[in-house]
């Protein structure tokens, strides 16, 4: 019998063919005839030949890289596949392991820099992640004029309309920049991660525009800024979901068919968009249907519908922790694969103007540009706030108005900015979770912050809204809800979701301001 090579390497020795040899001739013998109808366990009690091996063939009962580690006193590690015996290799993950990795900086991150470069630093943020942040770069010149024109105008209603218009226009490129250091800086974290860290610093502006809002005077100059934070805070919504999500459809449609998304991503948004709806309907409803049943008092009543919006902040702040636990500790997995498929799927990931380390900002650039646009956006921020008064008073613009759009468009215009460039690279998933990681943030984190803030204060801040303004959430919700029931978006439904909110724009310009009596405090009269 020749030598046949065997899986291990070279030919076999003497020893091994003989004994192969007599293996092979014992089982070929016929067995007895008085066991050829015996059942299947007598044939396995038959006597099968036995097969000696000397010392020097005996394999191991451990393999050798086995032997050498436990010599050592240490664990077999997980890279190593030298597995003869088949032992089960593994290896737990502690939480100490878990945010090691999650804080380890990604290669797509990567500046290969350190510090502070001036040349590279101006000319990264000049150039920004997309053709529409760039364009927005544009604008600031706007942001010294600003901030001149509002210390040397003296008061007139065109120089306030006009240092409105500069402040409103300024707080754009700020709000650009925010979103753009937080873009690189979320690059250089897990992917999950990092979409959160993203969507909080893309919700700073409006935390600040809020918290500028809830330190005035409950009635200053005609307006209650009480009533404008409302507004504010449904239209920040309205804006995010309508708006915003109606671009990404748009724009994900203009360059391929159908844009698809993964279910994960939209069932979660949409079932605490659902949640987040109800928690605000809550105290809505217990004022409206109380309000003119003489079963309270009125000032008992806008006290306990304080007291109810309290309770609901809390509970909605347990809800987006809760949240925040599920998409990144316990299912982080599911969220990480979507990402990274997003991230494969990027069009923009083989130009060099986008892709290449020399177009990243450091993790200290990052923290500089972070630094230099909030407080530029908080200056800009009170600035704008004094001319609200201004401009609901002299140019007679409604309360609603100006809190269910012109105040959100401001606030989201970055996230807005980075949301539709991501669906034009056909990466929905990370387009879609800035849309509603944006929308669940206002109303689940944002909200219930500044009803908290006021309650330190000892302002009446709380959740009670108006009919219309409720009733057209819901609605939006609803709506948005089943444009994503079924993972696939194209153009058309974008411009429907446009339009829709082109109409509540439309409405809220008509809508009369509220008659603030003394006694208002819980919502409009």
């Amino acid at each position: 019998m020749a030598d046949t090579p065997v899986p291990g390497g070279g030919p076999p020795t003497q020893a091994t063919t003989a004994l192969l040899e007599q293996y092979l001739s014992a089982s070929s013998q016929p067995l007895p005839q008085e066991t050829s109808n015996t059942n299947n366990n007598d044939i396995k009690s038959l006597p099968k030949p036995k097969v000696t091996l000397s010392a020097q063939e005996k394999p191991p009962l451990t393999p050798p890289s086995r032997q050498a580690s436990e010599n050592n006193g240490t664990t077999l590690p997980l890279h190593n596949n030298n597995n003869e015996l088949g032992l089960k290799l593994s290896r737990t993950r502690t939480a100490a392991l878990a945010v090691k990795r999650s804080l380890q900086i990604r290669h797509t991150g990567e500046s290969h820099r350190s510090g502070v470069h001036p040349f590279h630093f101006f000319r990264i943020i000049y150039h920004s992640s997309s053709r529409a942040s760039r364009l927005v770069n544009l604008l600031w010149p706007v942001v010294p004029a600003a901030i001149a024109v509002r210390y040397s105008l003296p008061p007139s209603p065109t120089a306030n309309l006009a240092i409105f218009i500069l402040a409103y226009l300024a707080m754009v490129p700020c709000a650009n920049l925010i979103g753009f250091a937080g873009q690189e800086l979320s690059r250089k974290f897990a992917h999950v991660w990092g979409v959160l860290i993203e969507t909080t610093l893309g919700s700073l502006v409006e935390i600040i525009m809020f918290i500028v809002l809830i330190t005035r005077d409950e009635i200053e100059g005609g307006i209650d800024y009480v009533q404008v934070i409302k507004a504010a805070i449904l239209g920040s919504v309205l804006a995010t979901m309508l708006l915003c999500l109606g671009l990404c459809f748009f724009a994900g449609g203009l360059r391929r068919e159908e844009t698809g998304f993964s279910e994960a991503v939209s069932e979660a948004g949409s079932g605490l968009l659902l949640t987040a709806g109800f928690g605000l309907a809550i105290p809505t409803v217990f004022h409206h249907s109380l309000l003119n049943s003489n079963k309270l008092p009125e000032e008992e009543l806008i006290q306990k519908t304080i007291e109810i919006s309290r309770s609901m902040a809390v509970l909605l702040l347990i809800a987006y922790l809760i949240y925040i636990f599920f998409q990144a500790h316990t299912h982080h997995g599911i969220y990480d694969a979507i990402f990274i498929a997003d991230e494969a799927r990027d069009e923009d990931r083989h130009n060099p103007k986008y892709s290449h380390h020399t177009n990243r900002l450091t993790f200290t650039e990052c923290l500089v540009a972070l630094t230099v646009s909030i407080t530029l956006v908080t200056i800009i921020a009170i600035t704008l706030v004094d001319q609200i008064h201004n401009l609901v008073v002299e140019r007679h613009v409604s309360d609603a108005f100006v809190g269910l759009i012109l105040v959100p468009l401001v606030e989201k215009a970055a996230e807005h900015l980075t949301a539709v460039d991501e669906a034009y690279d056909n990466q929905m998933n990370f387009a879609l979770s800035h849309v509603l990681g944006a929308t669940l943030q206002t109303v689940m984190f944002n909200a219930p912050l500044v009803v908290i803030v006021g309650w330190g204060l000892g302002k009446p801040m709380g959740l009670n809204f108006e009919v219309f303004d409720l009733a057209v959430l819901l609605l939006a919700v609803l709506t948005v809800g089943n444009f994503l029931r079924d993972q696939k978006s194209n153009y058309l439904e974008g411009a429907l979701c446009v339009i829709v909110y082109v109409g509540i724009a439309v409405a809220a310009l008509y809508y009369p301001n509220p008659h603030h009596g003394p006694t208002d405090g819980g919502g409009h009269h």
